[in-house]
């Protein structure tokens, strides 16, 4: 018993040893390498910078009150097309009571003046009749009349202006009735019948009441990085790319470069404008978010490589040609214009040669 029990766990062993071998030798056995292989293309190679921003109209204006007040009207919405001196909102002149107190004073102190004057004429024209006084003191008497007249009207037109922003004559001109200044579409109209608005002053911006827009010229504003500032030039052509339209692409023309950049986010950048080609069949909105494709460089139709395909040695490129299955030569390459994922190759490969794809897990 003994003895199986012996020959049974030499066995074991035995087994253990050999199956360890075998599971090393079939783990130090490596597959065959097998590299794919690419060949070159014919592309169009664009370098590009990229700057992100809006479409914005070329002139946005902002029409403000020229009296404080409320507003009792709004003759507009947001979306409108009107025209310059189209109305767009009439204000409620809400008056202060100091001026209007003044206002009033300035009332009673003509109409004691116009009838102290008419007083007096008729006691001259008495006089005149009966001779005693000159033609020169009855005209002075008379003129003296016409002035406190034109005082109390005067008075009473600024007491109205006061009350309510405007005098009974003057009601079409006034400026209770805010008028866009420009042509356009509304925009925005950020008030409601009976906000409270400010007059534009020398103190004050005002309340905005409406921003009337040239829709029909439209421009892209935005930012590139300081790195590629130094490539652009006004009359640069871009292409626009507006994340809510899908599917098209827009032709703009660089008009402007900053010349002092600005920090944004830890990095300098630049402000550009360029001027939007619009189409006919699409409606471009105020502030659409865009990307803008700066044209620094072009090659149409030109034998490129794809960048994963090139190795460096001493900072020189080069690839390996295949000759036989999986037998690769060397070959040195010259480059020309990259995009980042293609590069133009001006000589050392042919269209139709087959070239290695390195691979990470093994040496090139």
């Amino acid at each position: 018993m003994k003895r199986f029990v012996t020959a049974v766990v030499v066995l074991v062993l035995v087994g253990g040893l050999f199956g360890t071998f075998f599971y090393l030798w079939k783990q130090s056995r490596k597959p065959p390498v097998v590299f794919e292989t690419d060949v070159p293309v014919r592309t169009t190679i664009i370098k590009k910078a990229v700057a992100t921003g809006s479409v914005v109209p070329r002139k946005e204006i902002e029409i403000k009150p020229q009296v404080s007040g409320i507003i009792d009207e709004l003759h507009v919405e947001a979306g409108q097309r009107i025209a310059a001196g189209d109305l767009i909102a009439t204000i409620r002149v809400i008056p202060n009571m100091a001026s209007l107190a003044s206002a009033e004073s300035r009332v009673n102190r003509a109409r004691i003046a116009v009838d102290d004057t008419q007083r007096d004429l008729q006691r001259q024209k008495r006089l005149s009749d009966e001779g005693t006084i000159s033609v020169s003191a009855l005209q002075q008497a008379e003129v003296s009349s016409a002035q406190a007249q034109e005082e109390l009207s005067a008075a009473r037109d600024a007491l109205e202006i006061v009350r309510r922003g405007a005098t009974a004559k003057g009601l079409q001109a006034s400026n209770t009735r805010v008028r866009s200044t420009v042509a356009g579409t509304v925009l925005e109209v950020p008030v409601e019948v009976g906000s409270s608005v400010i007059e534009a002053n020398t103190f004050n911006a005002g309340t905005t009441i409406a921003t009337v827009a040239d829709m029909s010229q439209l421009v892209f504003e935005g930012k590139v990085d300081e790195s590629e500032v130094g490539k652009l030039q006004p009359g640069m052509k871009l292409l626009l790319t507006i994340g809510a339209i899908e599917g098209r692409q827009f032709d703009a023309t660089l008009e402007h470069v900053a010349p002092k950049g600005v920090l944004d986010n830890g990095a300098v950048k630049f402000e550009v404008r360029a001027a939007l080609a619009l189409q006919e069949d699409v409606f471009v909105r105020a502030n659409y978010s865009a990307n803008a494709d700066v044209v620094l460089d072009r090659r149409d139709d030109v034998l490129a490589l794809d960048e994963s395909l090139l190795q460096f040695e001493k900072g020189k490129p080069y690839v390996e040609i295949e000759k036989a299955p999986q037998q690769f030569e060397r070959r040195d390459v010259e480059l020309g214009l990259s995009d980042g994922i293609h590069v133009e190759v001006l000589g050392g490969v042919t269209e139709n040669e087959k070239i290695k794809k390195p691979r990470a897990d093994v040496g090139a």
